[in-house]
């Protein structure tokens, strides 16, 4: 995408995050990556009277990898206190689920993720329905003491809800200290930490991220009082398995979070190969009806579970109850107000 192009997207995001003349923006990059998007965010701040600065971290080493919630910023006290004190962080190395993104949306700042494909954000870009629909959608799920989540295949898992807030995903950030993520449109919560039991089956069609893959064989989870006691399957129930243990670390088999999709024109099929853009899936979060359940941290929430081991899993043709009323029905939204049509 040209840069005048990618301007125009950003310029429309910031908008919609209410970015307005003497506000301070700063565009966060590390090393080479996404320093085209520094460039677009910041020519589309400037058109708006903001103040645009670019804090551009040093590439990681090769030694040390990436892990979820592991950022540059660890050891850059400085760096973090300079993003605390400004009204806006465009975040484009992934912060979440590391305790520097916690510390600076509790000094005020909003927070907007975006490394996604630019060709991803301008097709999913943001407007004022969806933040409308998912903002009733969260006040829908914040009222709710007990979820239940079944399938045709064989689900059938109940989430207790009496510990954690909901979060609201609507790919723009407009409120001091709120963090989202562009693209996106879905609203999750967490189950209580004991409050988890039942069966999910991972059916084919349904997408392990961030493997980035489509299930073929169903995977088969137990979980017991909010932990995996038990994985089986074929092929990708391996690969699940293995991941997990791969870090080493018992707390990668909690509950995380759990949800549903909202965004009309994010699509599942557009996952398959020649038609996904590449990025971290977050067009296989968003799409409307789809349910997602979540492993590993729940640290967002304000959960104790810091483990660098996540797994999130966009679940199809399921039905969603909240308080045994029905919410998703065979991968549909039913309640009318929360209902969102391609315009």
């Amino acid at each position: 995408m040209d840069h005048l192009s990618f301007t125009e997207i950003c310029l429309h995001q910031l908008r919609m995050s209410g970015v307005r003349n003497g506000e301070r923006l700063i565009v966060l990059t590390q090393g080479n990556d996404r320093l085209a998007y520094a460039d677009a965010f910041m020519s589309a701040g400037r058109q708006l009277g903001a103040e645009m600065f670019h804090m551009r971290l040093p590439a990681p080493l090769p030694s040390e990898g990436w892990a979820v919630g592991v950022t540059g910023l660890a050891d850059m006290p400085g760096a973090v206190e300079a993003l605390k004190n400004c009204d806006m962080l465009i975040d484009c190395i992934f912060l979440l689920f590391s305790p520097e993104q916690m510390a600076i949306q509790a000094a005020g700042t909003r927070i907007l993720t975006a490394v996604e494909p630019p060709e991803l954000l301008a097709r999913l870009q943001p407007f004022p329905e969806l933040r409308e629909k998912v903002t009733i959608a969260a006040e829908l799920l914040d009222r709710a003491k007990v979820m239940r989540i079944t399938s045709p295949y064989g689900t059938d898992v109940t989430y207790k809800l009496n510990t954690y807030p909901t979060v609201a995903e609507y790919a723009c950030t407009d409120t001091p200290g709120r963090w989202d993520h562009w693209p996106s449109g879905f609203v999750f919560t967490g189950g209580d930490d004991d409050g988890v039991d039942g069966t999910i089956v991972v059916a084919p069609g349904d997408i392990l991220l961030p493997q980035l893959l489509m299930v073929r064989e169903p995977i088969t989870y137990t979980i017991e009082k909010g932990w995996i006691t038990d994985i089986r399957g074929g092929l990708e129930a391996d690969i699940v398995s293995v991941y997990m243990d791969s870090f080493n670390d018992p707390k990668g088999r909690g509950m995380s979070h759990v949800g549903w999709g909202m965004n009309p024109y994010a699509r599942w099929h557009n996952f398959v190969p020649g038609q996904f853009p590449g990025g971290m899936g977050m067009e296989a979060r968003s799409f409307y009806g789809n349910v997602m359940f979540s492993t590993g941290p729940n640290n967002e929430l304000g959960g104790l579970n810091d483990t660098a081991c996540h797994l999130d899993i966009p679940l199809r043709n399921c039905s969603l109850f909240l308080d045994d009323a029905p919410v998703v029905i065979a991968g549909d939204i039913v309640v009318k107000e929360i209902q969102l049509d391609a315009r």
